[in-house]
């Protein structure tokens, strides 16, 4: 269902895709349109064993997307390095596929939200509690099913 990748030296090893996923600050969610437009938007997010969750408003046009088909690419740059004299990029990237999963249960989309401040505010994990308390009513969580990650990579 997947293509392989066309550059075979470019391929980035399945742990190293798998590393940067789990260590990415942010990337990018790419999914269809209601229009029937490609729609990719920057988000935060948090690798779980094979998942990935996202935090969002509980209505808006991502969910209207993702309510008409729920399958999704997800991707996260790493490192980058522009060589202007070479006309080159170094560069590393992992891409995740699968579909996101809406309706999770209570305690799960806690856990999540608790996983995503140890990851952005570790040292605030008292506060980011409260906080959790405070908006979690007017907070979703997704939770993207991985079934296939590939990642490339340009070492310079």
């Amino acid at each position: 269902m997947f293509r392989e990748v066309r550059r075979k030296d470019r391929i980035l090893d399945r742990e190293s895709a798998i590393r940067l996923l789990e260590t990415g600050e942010y990337g990018f969610l790419a999914m269809t349109g209601v229009d029937g437009y490609g729609y990719g938007i920057p988000i935060n997010y948090v690798k779980r064993g094979d998942a990935i969750y996202f935090h969002c408003a509980p209505e808006g046009y991502k969910l209207d997307c993702l309510r008409e088909n729920p399958r999704v690419s997800f991707t996260v740059v790493g490192r980058t390095q522009v060589e202007p004299g070479k006309f080159t990029t170094g560069y590393e990237s992992a891409m995740a596929f699968g579909e996101i999963r809406m309706d999770l249960p209570e305690e799960e989309r806690r856990e999540a939200l608790r996983t995503l401040v140890g990851k952005y505010s570790a040292t605030f994990s008292e506060i980011g509690e409260k906080y959790i308390e405070k908006s979690f009513h007017r907070t979703n969580v997704l939770r993207l099913d991985i079934c296939y990650i590939s990642g490339k990579c340009k070492r310079l």
